[in-house]
């Protein structure tokens, strides 16, 4: 059975395959934009973008919040109206793990980017 730290790892690794160079960039001022903004603002921002880099990290960081039941979904509208309504502690857990997941999105980006 794997750990979380090692499902992290490998949702991590299955999305950053081919990714390119602005996606790796991206991922590195990601936890800084969360950490100064919060969450909700961060994966606004991206969703505001029209760039694939920002769509794509977005819809990575959605999809892992969904896979890990702390929002409903992994569409972008229906996890802003759940981040809304959660509590503090919820809404701490999700912006813990989303930057968890970052540690090895970061990682792994910067290890198999395609035009470095």
């Amino acid at each position: 059975m794997a750990t979380l730290e090692q499902e992290r790892a490998a949702y991590a690794w299955e999305h950053v395959q081919g990714c390119s160079r602005d996606y790796m960039n991206l991922t590195k001022g990601a936890p800084s934009l969360i950490m100064n903004n919060g969450l909700m603002q961060a994966l606004a921002f991206y969703a505001s973008k029209e760039k694939p880099q920002h769509q794509a990290l977005n819809q990575h960081l959605l999809g892992w919040l969904n896979r890990r039941g702390l929002v409903p979904t992994a569409t972008f509208a229906e996890t802003m109206e759940s981040l809304h309504q959660a509590d503090s502690a919820d809404y701490r857990r999700a912006t813990e793990e989303a930057m968890a997941l970052l540690k090895w999105i970061r990682q792994f980006a910067a290890a198999v980017t395609i035009d470095a």
